[in-house]
């Protein structure tokens, strides 16, 4: 399994919300190319780059702070927030992004998404779905769109997504553990997926857990700011996780 961890950006600066809550937000380091750095040196090749400026605003804000990081390191980088056009999504690549994260535009907007898959290829374009009580949550977390998770993942199964990060928005930043439950009955219900886990991580047991599910990836990122996880933890259960 893979460990991702995120950053997720606001006015440049490396940040945290709970619950997506834009209200909630800390700061955890003024300079996210530095994160991105110790990331790297503790052996970490994946990056999960959230642009929550992005995410409100309806396009891609905070390109130049993918562009520092892609440039500076080797990090393998998905990204997400506010990637809503074609010029967004053609950007983002340009700066550097292995791989852009789609969520609410692959419900508001399907077409474009279905499109974005054809064009780039299903290894590019994450489908994100993220869930309230299993109804799939867009525009940065703060509507509902009615829609069951299960019928939303369906739809772009057929159209043969690869990669689908999924995020209880219930659970992102409440250091609670994640949906252990929910990605079990995604992973065995749809076995083709590559999911990646979001939300929710407060320890190392928790990326066990998960692990143990046969997941693609997890993602974590406020139980690293908080502490609760060492870089020197992660970086040897990683090495345990993903020999060679």
């Amino acid at each position: 399994m893979l460990i991702i961890p995120a950053i997720d950006i606001i006015n440049g600066k490396c940040v945290r919300l709970t619950k997506g809550d834009y209200g909630s937000v800390k700061t955890y380091n003024e300079d996210p190319l530095e994160v991105a750095l110790a990331f790297e040196d503790h052996g970490l090749s994946r990056l999960h780059l959230v642009d929550l400026d992005g995410a409100r605003e309806k396009q891609v804000v905070n390109y130049k702070i993918l562009d520092k990081i892609a440039s500076r390191t080797r990090l393998i980088i998905d990204f997400g927030g506010g990637v809503q056009s074609d010029d967004d999504i053609q950007m983002v690549f340009d700066y550097g992004a292995s791989q852009v994260t789609g969520g609410s535009i692959a419900v508001k907007k399907p077409e474009i998404f279905s499109e974005w898959l054809k064009k780039y290829g299903a290894e590019k374009i994450i489908l994100g779905a993220d869930v309230i009580d299993k109804k799939i949550a867009v525009s940065g977390w703060q509507e509902s769109s009615g829609m069951h998770l299960f019928d939303f993942l369906e739809n772009y199964i057929e159209q043969n997504i690869k990669y689908v990060i999924s995020t209880d928005v219930s659970k992102d930043g409440m250091l609670m553990g994640p949906s252990i439950d929910l990605y079990k009955e995604i992973s065995e219900r749809y076995e083709s997926l590559h999911l990646i886990a979001s939300g929710g991580v407060s320890g190392i047991d928790d990326l066990v857990s998960l692990s143990d599910l046969g997941l693609y990836g997890a993602i974590l990122g406020k139980a690293i700011y908080e502490g609760r996880i060492s870089l020197s933890d992660l970086q040897q259960l990683n090495e345990q996780l993903n020999p060679g």
